[in-house]
Protein backbone atom coordinates (compact mmCIF):
# COMPACT_ATOMS: atom_id res chain seq x y z
CA UNK A 1 0.00 0.00 0.00
CA UNK A 2 3.04 2.26 0.36
CA UNK A 3 2.82 2.62 -3.43
CA UNK A 4 -0.65 4.14 -3.22
CA UNK A 5 0.42 7.25 -1.40
CA UNK A 6 3.49 7.56 -3.58
CA UNK A 7 1.33 7.49 -6.70
CA UNK A 8 -1.07 10.03 -5.24
CA UNK A 9 1.82 12.36 -4.52
CA UNK A 10 2.89 12.35 -8.14
CA UNK A 11 -0.59 12.86 -9.50
CA UNK A 12 -0.20 16.49 -8.48
CA UNK A 13 -0.23 18.18 -11.92
CA UNK A 14 -3.84 17.12 -12.51
CA UNK A 15 -4.85 17.27 -8.84
CA UNK A 16 -6.73 20.18 -7.29
CA UNK A 17 -8.10 20.59 -3.75
CA UNK A 18 -11.85 20.08 -3.29
CA UNK A 19 -14.07 23.15 -3.22
CA UNK A 20 -16.20 22.08 -0.27
CA UNK A 21 -14.71 22.47 3.20
CA UNK A 22 -11.37 21.35 4.55
CA UNK A 23 -9.98 17.85 4.01
CA UNK A 24 -11.32 15.62 6.82
CA UNK A 25 -8.67 15.11 9.49
CA UNK A 26 -7.57 11.66 10.51
CA UNK A 27 -8.15 10.75 14.14
CA UNK A 28 -5.41 11.70 16.63
CA UNK A 29 -2.15 13.29 15.51
CA UNK A 30 -0.25 13.45 12.23
CA UNK A 31 -3.09 14.87 10.17
CA UNK A 32 -2.18 14.47 6.50
CA UNK A 33 -0.91 17.79 5.30
CA UNK A 34 0.57 19.44 2.27
CA UNK A 35 3.53 20.93 4.15
CA UNK A 36 5.32 17.79 5.36
CA UNK A 37 8.70 16.44 4.27
CA UNK A 38 7.08 12.98 4.43
CA UNK A 39 5.77 12.25 0.95
CA UNK A 40 3.28 9.68 2.29
CA UNK A 41 1.73 12.30 4.57
CA UNK A 42 1.14 14.47 1.51
CA UNK A 43 -0.05 11.35 -0.35
CA UNK A 44 -2.76 10.72 2.24
CA UNK A 45 -3.79 14.38 1.91
CA UNK A 46 -4.17 13.96 -1.88
CA UNK A 47 -6.16 10.72 -1.48
CA UNK A 48 -8.72 12.48 0.71
CA UNK A 49 -8.87 15.42 -1.67
CA UNK A 50 -10.21 13.14 -4.42
CA UNK A 51 -12.17 10.61 -2.32
CA UNK A 52 -12.98 12.03 1.14
CA UNK A 53 -12.37 9.35 3.77
CA UNK A 54 -10.25 7.04 1.58
CA UNK A 55 -7.12 7.42 3.73
CA UNK A 56 -9.15 6.26 6.75
CA UNK A 57 -10.29 3.17 4.80
CA UNK A 58 -6.65 2.36 3.95
CA UNK A 59 -5.63 2.65 7.61
CA UNK A 60 -8.61 0.52 8.70
CA UNK A 61 -7.65 -2.17 6.20
CA UNK A 62 -4.08 -2.11 7.51
CA UNK A 63 -5.63 -2.67 10.97
CA UNK A 64 -4.41 0.74 12.12
CA UNK A 65 -6.20 3.58 13.87
CA UNK A 66 -4.25 6.59 12.61
CA UNK A 67 -1.39 7.90 10.48
CA UNK A 68 0.97 7.75 13.50
CA UNK A 69 0.60 3.95 13.59
CA UNK A 70 1.23 3.79 9.83
CA UNK A 71 4.48 5.72 10.21
CA UNK A 72 5.49 3.59 13.22
CA UNK A 73 5.02 0.41 11.16
CA UNK A 74 7.22 1.83 8.41
CA UNK A 75 9.80 2.80 11.03
CA UNK A 76 9.82 -0.83 12.20
CA UNK A 77 8.23 0.13 15.55
CA UNK A 78 4.90 -1.50 14.85
CA UNK A 79 3.69 -4.04 12.37
CA UNK A 80 0.97 -4.66 9.88
CA UNK A 81 -0.72 -7.87 11.00
CA UNK A 82 -2.93 -9.96 8.75
CA UNK A 83 -4.24 -13.33 9.88
CA UNK A 84 -3.89 -14.84 6.41
CA UNK A 85 -2.98 -14.08 2.81
CA UNK A 86 -6.68 -14.08 2.00
CA UNK A 87 -7.29 -11.28 4.51
CA UNK A 88 -4.32 -9.32 3.16
CA UNK A 89 -5.50 -9.47 -0.48
CA UNK A 90 -9.11 -8.85 0.52
CA UNK A 91 -8.14 -5.76 2.49
CA UNK A 92 -6.04 -4.49 -0.42
CA UNK A 93 -9.08 -4.84 -2.70
CA UNK A 94 -11.28 -2.98 -0.17
CA UNK A 95 -9.10 0.14 -0.58
CA UNK A 96 -10.20 0.36 -4.24
CA UNK A 97 -13.92 0.14 -3.39
CA UNK A 98 -15.41 3.54 -4.14
CA UNK A 99 -17.50 4.74 -7.05
CA UNK A 100 -15.19 5.82 -9.89
CA UNK A 101 -17.87 8.29 -11.00
CA UNK A 102 -19.23 10.00 -7.85
CA UNK A 103 -16.35 9.03 -5.44
CA UNK A 104 -18.71 7.61 -2.78
CA UNK A 105 -17.21 5.00 -0.47
CA UNK A 106 -19.26 1.84 0.23
CA UNK A 107 -19.78 3.05 3.83
CA UNK A 108 -21.57 6.16 2.46
CA UNK A 109 -24.13 4.16 0.48
CA UNK A 110 -27.54 3.01 1.77
CA UNK A 111 -26.48 -0.51 0.73
CA UNK A 112 -22.68 -0.99 1.07
CA UNK A 113 -22.92 -4.02 -1.25
CA UNK A 114 -24.28 -1.83 -4.06
CA UNK A 115 -20.73 -1.20 -5.37
CA UNK A 116 -20.15 -3.41 -8.40
CA UNK A 117 -16.83 -3.96 -10.15
CA UNK A 118 -16.33 -3.35 -13.89
CA UNK A 119 -16.30 -6.91 -15.29
CA UNK A 120 -13.75 -6.02 -17.98
CA UNK A 121 -10.93 -4.42 -15.96
CA UNK A 122 -11.79 -5.86 -12.50
CA UNK A 123 -10.28 -2.67 -11.14
CA UNK A 124 -12.87 0.11 -10.73
CA UNK A 125 -16.25 0.09 -8.98
CA UNK A 126 -19.60 1.85 -9.51
CA UNK A 127 -22.41 2.47 -7.05
CA UNK A 128 -25.15 2.25 -9.70
CA UNK A 129 -25.87 1.54 -13.36
CA UNK A 130 -26.37 5.30 -13.84
CA UNK A 131 -22.89 6.12 -12.57
CA UNK A 132 -21.37 3.38 -14.73
CA UNK A 133 -23.16 4.65 -17.87
CA UNK A 134 -22.22 8.23 -17.13
CA UNK A 135 -18.54 7.25 -16.68
CA UNK A 136 -18.21 4.87 -19.64
CA UNK A 137 -17.13 7.47 -22.24
CA UNK A 138 -14.12 8.22 -19.99
CA UNK A 139 -13.52 4.75 -18.54
CA UNK A 140 -13.45 2.99 -21.94
CA UNK A 141 -10.21 4.88 -22.76
CA UNK A 142 -8.46 3.33 -19.74
CA UNK A 143 -10.31 0.04 -19.14
CA UNK A 144 -7.69 -2.18 -20.87
CA UNK A 145 -4.78 -0.46 -19.13
CA UNK A 146 -6.52 -0.69 -15.73
CA UNK A 147 -6.98 -4.43 -16.33
CA UNK A 148 -3.16 -4.77 -16.53
CA UNK A 149 -2.71 -2.63 -13.42
CA UNK A 150 -5.10 -4.81 -11.43
CA UNK A 151 -3.00 -7.92 -12.24
CA UNK A 152 0.36 -6.21 -11.68
CA UNK A 153 -0.48 -4.96 -8.21
CA UNK A 154 -1.06 -8.58 -7.13
CA UNK A 155 1.92 -10.07 -9.00
CA UNK A 156 4.11 -7.43 -7.32
CA UNK A 157 3.71 -9.45 -4.11
CA UNK A 158 6.19 -11.97 -5.60
CA UNK A 159 8.95 -9.35 -5.25
CA UNK A 160 8.37 -9.46 -1.47
CA UNK A 161 8.35 -13.28 -1.40
CA UNK A 162 11.64 -13.35 -3.35
CA UNK A 163 10.39 -15.09 -6.55
CA UNK A 164 10.89 -11.89 -8.51
CA UNK A 165 12.91 -10.54 -10.11
CA UNK A 166 14.04 -13.47 -12.27
CA UNK A 167 17.82 -14.17 -12.32
CA UNK A 168 19.82 -12.28 -14.98
CA UNK A 169 23.03 -12.83 -16.95
CA UNK A 170 26.33 -10.91 -17.05
CA UNK A 171 26.19 -8.45 -19.95
CA UNK A 172 27.81 -9.83 -23.09
CA UNK A 173 28.05 -6.35 -24.64
CA UNK A 174 29.46 -3.08 -23.27
CA UNK A 175 26.98 -0.87 -21.36
CA UNK A 176 27.24 1.91 -23.98
CA UNK A 177 25.81 -0.44 -26.63
CA UNK A 178 22.71 -1.31 -24.59
CA UNK A 179 20.32 1.50 -25.46
CA UNK A 180 16.86 0.10 -24.67
CA UNK A 181 14.94 -2.78 -23.08
CA UNK A 182 15.08 -4.87 -26.29
CA UNK A 183 18.88 -4.74 -26.22
CA UNK A 184 18.86 -5.80 -22.57
CA UNK A 185 16.41 -8.67 -23.10
CA UNK A 186 18.48 -9.92 -26.06
CA UNK A 187 21.38 -10.63 -23.63
CA UNK A 188 19.23 -12.67 -21.24
CA UNK A 189 18.98 -15.79 -23.41
CA UNK A 190 15.77 -17.80 -23.24
CA UNK A 191 13.69 -16.51 -20.33
CA UNK A 192 11.05 -19.25 -20.71
CA UNK A 193 12.51 -21.64 -18.07
CA UNK A 194 12.76 -18.77 -15.51
CA UNK A 195 9.18 -17.68 -16.21
CA UNK A 196 7.85 -21.25 -16.14
CA UNK A 197 9.39 -21.77 -12.69
CA UNK A 198 7.73 -18.56 -11.41
CA UNK A 199 4.34 -19.32 -12.97
CA UNK A 200 4.22 -22.86 -11.58
CA UNK A 201 5.62 -21.87 -8.16
CA UNK A 202 3.77 -22.26 -4.85
CA UNK A 203 3.59 -18.50 -4.19
CA UNK A 204 1.96 -17.83 -7.58
CA UNK A 205 -0.59 -20.58 -6.77
CA UNK A 206 -1.20 -19.12 -3.28
CA UNK A 207 -1.61 -15.66 -4.77
CA UNK A 208 -4.49 -16.61 -7.08
CA UNK A 209 -6.07 -18.94 -4.52
CA UNK A 210 -6.40 -15.97 -2.16
CA UNK A 211 -6.80 -13.01 -4.53
CA UNK A 212 -10.30 -11.60 -4.99
CA UNK A 213 -10.42 -12.62 -8.67
CA UNK A 214 -9.78 -15.58 -11.00
CA UNK A 215 -6.24 -16.43 -12.12
CA UNK A 216 -5.48 -14.74 -15.46
CA UNK A 217 -4.39 -16.64 -18.59
CA UNK A 218 -0.73 -17.76 -18.61
CA UNK A 219 0.22 -15.39 -21.46
CA UNK A 220 -1.22 -12.47 -19.49
CA UNK A 221 0.66 -13.53 -16.34
CA UNK A 222 3.97 -13.74 -18.23
CA UNK A 223 3.50 -10.17 -19.46
CA UNK A 224 2.67 -9.04 -15.92
CA UNK A 225 5.79 -10.73 -14.48
CA UNK A 226 7.87 -8.89 -17.10
CA UNK A 227 6.25 -5.51 -16.30
CA UNK A 228 6.80 -5.95 -12.55
CA UNK A 229 10.44 -6.99 -13.11
CA UNK A 230 11.00 -4.04 -15.47
CA UNK A 231 10.18 -1.66 -12.62
CA UNK A 232 12.67 -3.41 -10.34
CA UNK A 233 15.51 -3.43 -12.93
CA UNK A 234 14.67 0.10 -14.08
CA UNK A 235 16.41 1.49 -10.97
CA UNK A 236 19.76 -0.23 -11.61
CA UNK A 237 19.67 0.48 -15.36
CA UNK A 238 18.82 4.17 -14.81
CA UNK A 239 21.67 4.41 -12.31
CA UNK A 240 23.98 2.82 -14.92
CA UNK A 241 22.75 5.40 -17.44
CA UNK A 242 23.75 8.14 -14.97
CA UNK A 243 27.23 6.61 -14.58
CA UNK A 244 27.64 6.79 -18.36
CA UNK A 245 26.24 10.33 -18.66
CA UNK A 246 28.72 11.51 -16.01
CA UNK A 247 31.48 9.74 -18.01
CA UNK A 248 32.51 7.77 -14.93
CA UNK A 249 34.61 4.65 -15.47
CA UNK A 250 33.82 1.82 -13.02
CA UNK A 251 36.88 -0.08 -14.31
CA UNK A 252 39.43 2.61 -13.41
CA UNK A 253 38.40 3.17 -9.77
CA UNK A 254 35.67 2.33 -7.23
CA UNK A 255 32.54 4.54 -7.49
CA UNK A 256 30.15 5.88 -4.86
CA UNK A 257 26.56 6.75 -5.74
CA UNK A 258 24.20 8.47 -3.29
CA UNK A 259 20.51 7.72 -3.82
CA UNK A 260 18.74 10.77 -2.35
CA UNK A 261 15.11 10.95 -1.24
CA UNK A 262 15.07 7.16 -0.79
CA UNK A 263 11.76 5.98 0.66
CA UNK A 264 9.52 2.89 0.82
CA UNK A 265 9.77 2.18 -2.90
CA UNK A 266 13.53 1.65 -2.63
CA UNK A 267 13.89 0.43 0.96
CA UNK A 268 10.71 -1.40 2.11
CA UNK A 269 11.72 -5.08 2.10
CA UNK A 270 15.00 -4.09 0.38
CA UNK A 271 17.74 -6.70 0.11
CA UNK A 272 21.48 -6.10 -0.04
CA UNK A 273 21.41 -7.69 -3.53
CA UNK A 274 18.83 -5.27 -5.05
CA UNK A 275 21.41 -3.43 -7.18
CA UNK A 276 23.34 -6.51 -8.34
CA UNK A 277 22.30 -5.84 -11.94
CA UNK A 278 25.04 -3.14 -11.89
CA UNK A 279 27.53 -5.98 -11.40
CA UNK A 280 26.12 -7.66 -14.54
CA UNK A 281 26.30 -4.33 -16.38
CA UNK A 282 29.96 -3.68 -15.47
CA UNK A 283 31.41 -7.18 -14.92
CA UNK A 284 34.75 -7.04 -13.07
CA UNK A 285 34.26 -3.38 -11.98
CA UNK A 286 36.46 -1.92 -9.22
CA UNK A 287 33.62 -1.75 -6.68
CA UNK A 288 30.31 0.14 -6.61
CA UNK A 289 28.67 1.56 -3.50
CA UNK A 290 25.07 2.82 -3.38
CA UNK A 291 24.08 4.75 -0.23
CA UNK A 292 20.32 5.27 0.15
CA UNK A 293 19.50 8.48 2.04
CA UNK A 294 16.10 9.90 3.01
CA UNK A 295 13.77 10.59 5.96
CA UNK A 296 11.51 7.69 4.87
CA UNK A 297 14.21 5.00 4.68
CA UNK A 298 12.75 1.81 6.21
CA UNK A 299 14.65 -0.39 8.69
CA UNK A 300 16.11 -3.59 7.22
CA UNK A 301 19.28 -5.40 6.15
CA UNK A 302 20.50 -2.45 4.05
CA UNK A 303 20.49 -0.25 7.17
CA UNK A 304 24.24 -0.45 7.66
CA UNK A 305 26.97 2.21 7.66
CA UNK A 306 28.47 3.41 4.38
CA UNK A 307 31.96 2.20 3.46
CA UNK A 308 35.04 4.24 4.38
CA UNK A 309 37.32 2.06 2.22
CA UNK A 310 36.20 -0.09 -0.66
CA UNK A 311 35.28 -3.73 -0.38
CA UNK A 312 36.00 -6.42 -2.99
CA UNK A 313 36.08 -5.71 -6.73
CA UNK A 314 33.06 -6.70 -8.73
CA UNK A 315 30.67 -6.26 -5.78
CA UNK A 316 27.80 -3.79 -5.33
CA UNK A 317 27.51 -2.64 -1.71
CA UNK A 318 24.22 -1.05 -0.55
CA UNK A 319 23.95 0.91 2.68
CA UNK A 320 21.41 3.41 4.06
CA UNK A 321 21.04 6.49 6.26
CA UNK A 322 17.75 7.76 7.66
CA UNK A 323 17.51 11.54 7.43
CA UNK A 324 17.61 14.48 5.02
CA UNK A 325 20.56 14.54 2.63
CA UNK A 326 22.11 17.77 3.87
CA UNK A 327 22.11 16.30 7.42
CA UNK A 328 23.84 13.16 6.10
CA UNK A 329 26.40 15.37 4.37
CA UNK A 330 27.17 17.37 7.51
CA UNK A 331 27.09 14.48 9.98
CA UNK A 332 28.73 11.72 7.93
CA UNK A 333 30.37 12.88 4.66
CA UNK A 334 32.11 15.98 6.05
CA UNK A 335 33.44 13.96 9.01
CA UNK A 336 35.07 11.53 6.57
CA UNK A 337 32.82 8.65 7.62
CA UNK A 338 31.53 8.16 4.07
CA UNK A 339 32.98 8.78 0.62
CA UNK A 340 31.95 11.87 -1.35
CA UNK A 341 29.65 10.81 -4.20
CA UNK A 342 30.76 10.46 -7.82
CA UNK A 343 27.07 10.60 -8.79
CA UNK A 344 23.78 11.40 -7.06
CA UNK A 345 20.51 9.83 -8.21
CA UNK A 346 16.93 10.53 -7.10
CA UNK A 347 13.92 8.44 -8.16
CA UNK A 348 10.78 10.66 -8.31
CA UNK A 349 12.02 13.22 -5.78
CA UNK A 350 8.65 15.01 -5.86
CA UNK A 351 10.05 18.42 -4.84
CA UNK A 352 7.60 19.97 -7.32
CA UNK A 353 4.53 18.53 -5.59
CA UNK A 354 4.09 20.64 -2.45
CA UNK A 355 5.60 23.48 -0.49
CA UNK A 356 6.67 21.20 2.35
CA UNK A 357 8.46 18.80 0.03
CA UNK A 358 10.00 21.73 -1.86
CA UNK A 359 11.37 23.21 1.36
CA UNK A 360 12.69 19.81 2.47
CA UNK A 361 14.55 19.45 -0.84
CA UNK A 362 15.92 22.98 -1.18
CA UNK A 363 19.11 22.54 0.94
CA UNK A 364 19.87 19.29 -0.96
CA UNK A 365 19.43 20.87 -4.40
CA UNK A 366 21.68 23.79 -3.42
CA UNK A 367 24.29 21.41 -1.97
CA UNK A 368 24.35 19.36 -5.20
CA UNK A 369 24.67 22.59 -7.20
CA UNK A 370 27.39 24.17 -5.06
CA UNK A 371 29.53 21.01 -4.79
CA UNK A 372 29.19 20.50 -8.58
CA UNK A 373 28.00 16.88 -8.22
CA UNK A 374 26.73 15.10 -11.37
CA UNK A 375 23.08 14.22 -10.62
CA UNK A 376 20.25 12.38 -12.36
CA UNK A 377 16.62 12.60 -11.17
CA UNK A 378 13.65 10.72 -12.62
CA UNK A 379 9.99 11.68 -13.05
CA UNK A 380 6.72 9.78 -13.58
CA UNK A 381 5.37 11.85 -16.45
CA UNK A 382 5.99 14.84 -18.69
CA UNK A 383 4.02 17.30 -16.53
CA UNK A 384 6.16 16.41 -13.51
CA UNK A 385 9.29 16.77 -15.67
CA UNK A 386 8.27 20.31 -16.72
CA UNK A 387 7.47 21.41 -13.14
CA UNK A 388 10.79 20.00 -11.90
CA UNK A 389 12.81 21.64 -14.71
CA UNK A 390 11.26 24.98 -13.87
CA UNK A 391 12.39 24.66 -10.23
CA UNK A 392 15.96 23.66 -11.18
CA UNK A 393 16.21 26.53 -13.67
CA UNK A 394 14.99 29.00 -11.01
CA UNK A 395 17.81 27.73 -8.75
CA UNK A 396 20.29 28.46 -11.61
CA UNK A 397 21.26 24.81 -11.81
CA UNK A 398 22.96 23.73 -15.05
CA UNK A 399 20.61 21.19 -16.69
CA UNK A 400 22.81 19.19 -19.09
CA UNK A 401 20.27 16.76 -20.53
CA UNK A 402 16.65 15.73 -20.19
CA UNK A 403 14.31 13.33 -21.94
CA UNK A 404 12.42 10.03 -22.00
CA UNK A 405 14.29 7.30 -20.11
CA UNK A 406 15.01 4.29 -22.38
CA UNK A 407 14.83 2.11 -19.24
CA UNK A 408 11.51 3.42 -17.95
CA UNK A 409 9.42 0.88 -16.04
CA UNK A 410 6.93 -0.86 -18.32
CA UNK A 411 4.39 -1.24 -15.50
CA UNK A 412 1.55 1.33 -15.67
CA UNK A 413 0.67 3.09 -12.38
CA UNK A 414 -2.87 4.28 -11.70
CA UNK A 415 -3.74 7.15 -9.40
CA UNK A 416 -5.62 5.20 -6.73
CA UNK A 417 -8.21 7.84 -5.91
CA UNK A 418 -8.75 8.89 -9.55
CA UNK A 419 -8.28 5.80 -11.75
CA UNK A 420 -9.59 7.06 -15.11
CA UNK A 421 -6.48 8.99 -16.06
CA UNK A 422 -3.53 8.33 -18.35
CA UNK A 423 -1.11 6.08 -16.44
CA UNK A 424 2.32 7.12 -15.21
CA UNK A 425 5.43 4.93 -15.29
CA UNK A 426 8.26 4.82 -12.76
CA UNK A 427 11.44 6.50 -14.05
CA UNK A 428 9.69 7.50 -17.30
CA UNK A 429 11.73 10.71 -17.73
CA UNK A 430 15.06 11.95 -16.44
CA UNK A 431 16.88 15.21 -15.80
CA UNK A 432 20.69 15.14 -15.73
CA UNK A 433 22.27 18.22 -14.15
CA UNK A 434 25.54 19.42 -12.66
CA UNK A 435 26.69 22.59 -10.94
CA UNK A 436 25.79 26.23 -11.35
CA UNK A 437 24.66 27.60 -14.68
CA UNK A 438 27.38 29.91 -16.02
CA UNK A 439 25.75 33.21 -16.96
CA UNK A 440 27.30 35.44 -19.59
CA UNK A 441 28.69 38.58 -17.97
CA UNK A 442 27.39 41.73 -19.64
CA UNK A 443 30.19 43.93 -20.92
Amino acid sequence: QAHACHDELHSHPSWSPPMAGPVPALPDSFTPSSDSVYSDQFGFYSLDSNVPGLSKVILDKLNMTDYKEYRAALEGKGRVGFRSHKEMFQNLEETFKFCACCSKLSSNLPDPKALKRCIKCLNVYYCSKDCQKKDWSLHKKFCKMLHKVSIDRLVEWLIHTGELPFPTEAWSRPAKDIRCWDDWVSMQGDLTPHLDTILSGQNMTDLWTNACRPRPEEAELRKSVWRVCSEFFSRSLTLGLGIQMARLDPYSRPLTVHLVGAGHNETLGARTTDMDELGCMFPGHMGLEVVMVGPEVVQGPIMRPPLRAFGPRGKVYISAYKGLYHQFWEEVVEKGEAAKPDLVIGFHPGFHASQGLGEGWLPTLLLLRDYNIPSIFTMYNDAELQYSLQILIELEIDVKDTGANPFSSQKPEQVQSSPNKAPSYCNAFYIYFQGLLETQQEE
